[in-house]
């Protein structure tokens, strides 16, 4: 007798106002089994997994678990099921600790009291068994995006749940804590648990996954052993043609100083020292220049200093001639773009339509605002239609959809559509392909280079090594807060970045000429 699916979703459809999220799909997982989703931004894999977890109800299909019918109808009876979630867009409570998060809903508790120490304990074992360290009593308000990420990991794991869904886990991560993650994932499935792995990283499905299962705008393309398929293929599977999986550009022309960082410090809000010590260095009209570096080691602050999010302790910030360093964050939106770490926090405002999210910067302007001070619908609904077009952001109901009710690929097009459509002398673009899929990726890095072939600077945060090795002109790597070395792209390896990022190495001479410089 055939061993059971440890997980069979059948039929699955589910339909959003405008949109068939998924047409009639079915998945099979396998015991012990890694299975990775793939497909474009849009294409239903989160809302399939959403289906599997309790937060929506399918219309139409089926779920088996161990071959038989079960009804989820809301998370708790996916844990009670030993179905466990990371979600893409994290569900923490801000002001509570990690601790705090992580045993949320399943509390231990003696005469009305919270026994925090059982827990403590049986957290940090977790975090020991798997590497994932954290800080147990820092607020998630406070602590990085991939310590939020490590936090949702250890939230389910601290469950014991043998279904694991991973929705996105390596958006935010750096490449050793994708390493590191592979690992893991390849250790719980050894033990006997079943895993769903949704990416958009051929090179992790290739790693770690056994099969993949395929959807293209919300229907079922296929699945296949990963072994035997090559990423070429799984990438056509997924966005219907031949994707260019390397950069084209021509060599840069740098022109002017657009951007001129003297002496820049930065407080860290985690620790007593500063997080961006002493930084210097140049961006040019005409150049892609990169901050590279492990998460963590001041590239946030680093932003939060240019675009006046924090204040600076010391130095000088001058944009395109001008004294910046004290201007509003407005005032400094006049000249730079700025794609945000985290597009939730700092990027949209999720219960607004599209549209308006489109125009949050420029709402005031003349082309959106009569004199009167009452907004042009109509401008501001063409404006958004076109943008849409331009950067194939996807959408339920188009430009008045909310924008919480969207993928977080297309979310992050948007954001990208937004920015790189204003007028701006700078573009700061921070993990600017965050979660979006191999064909997205090449338009965000085709983007780029047109900007800077169109005379604009553009500063590029990554900790995508593939990207930070292909698209800029110049690498600027960043360890403990500081600027330990600059490369060429063309001349530096992946292992000699890789030493400078972990602070095993330092290019004394570029940052003496930069400090002679400032």
């Amino acid at each position: 007798m055939d061993t059971p699916y440890a997980i069979e979703m059948v039929n699955i459809t589910k339909r959003f106002p405008g949109i068939i999220a998924n047409d009639n799909i079915t998945l099979q997982l396998k015991r012990g089994e890694i299975h990775a989703l793939l497909g474009e931004n849009g294409a239903g894999k989160s809302t399939l997994m959403s289906v599997l977890f309790g937060l929506y109800q399918a219309e139409e299909g089926i779920i088996k678990k161990d071959g038989k019918e079960v009804k989820i109808n809301n998370p708790n009876d996916a844990n009670d099921l030993g179905i466990g979630m990371v979600h893409q867009h994290f569900k923490l409570v801000q002001c509570f600790t990690v601790l705090e998060n992580i045993i949320l809903g399943v509390e231990t508790t003696k005469g009305g009291m919270l026994q925090m120490d059982e827990a403590r304990a049986k957290v940090k074992a977790l975090s020991e068994k798997y590497g994932l360290q954290v800080d147990p009593d820092a607020k998630i308000e406070d602590i990085t995006v991939g310590m939020q990420q490590r936090t949702e990991i250890l939230k389910m794991l601290y469950r014991d749940n043998e279904i694991l869904i991973f929705d996105e886990p390596t958006a935010v991560l750096t490449p050793q804590e994708i390493d590191e993650l592979m690992i893991i994932m390849k250790n719980l499935a050894a033990e006997g648990k079943s895993i769903l792995f949704i990416t958009h990283k051929l090179n992790e499905i290739k790693a770690v996954a056994d099969r993949v299962t395929v959807l293209r705008r919300g229907k079922y393309i296929g699945t296949v052993d990963v072994a035997t398929t090559s990423k070429e293929e799984m990438s056509r599977m997924m966005v219907g043609r031949d994707v260019q999986m390397v950069v084209d550009k021509k060599p840069s022309e740098p022109g002017e100083v657009i951007l001129k960082v003297e002496n820049m410090t930065v407080a860290s809000k985690m620790h007593s020292n500063n997080a961006v010590k002493d930084v210097s260095f140049e961006v040019r009209e005409g150049e892609i220049v990169c901050i590279a570096g492990i998460d963590g080691n001041g590239q946030t602050e680093l932003v939060y200093g240019l675009t006046g999010m924090e204040p600076l302790v010391d130095g000088k910030i001058t944009l395109c001639g001008e004294d910046i360093t004290k201007q509003s964050i407005r005032d400094r939106s006049k000249l730079l773009s700025h794609i945000p770490e985290d597009r939730h926090k700092h990027g949209l405002i999720l219960d607004y339509p599209l549209e308006y999210n489109m125009i949050l910067q420029r709402y005031y302007q003349p082309e959106f605002t009569s004199g009167a001070g009452f907004l042009k619908r109509k401008e501001i609904r063409e404006y958004s239609e076109r943008l849409e077009k331009d950067y194939d952001v996807r959408s339920g109901q188009g430009p008045v959809t909310i924008t919480r009710a969207m993928s977080g690929g297309n979310q992050q097009k948007a954001i990208i559509a937004r920015e790189i459509d204003k007028d701006h002398k700078l573009l700061v673009a921070v993990q600017p392909t965050r979660g979006l899929d191999v064909g997205a990726i090449e338009g965000v890095h085709r983007n780029l280079i047109a900007e800077r072939d169109n005379g604009r600077a553009v500063l590029l945060i990554s900790l995508e090594l593939e990207e930070v090795m292909n698209v800029p002109d110049r690498i600027l790597v960043m360890y403990e807060g500081e600027i330990v070395g600059e490369l060429d792209p063309k001349k530096t390896t992946v292992e000699e970045l890789g030493l400078y990022m972990a602070g095993a190495k330092r290019n004394v001479g570029a940052e003496k000429e930069g400090k002679e410089e400032a």
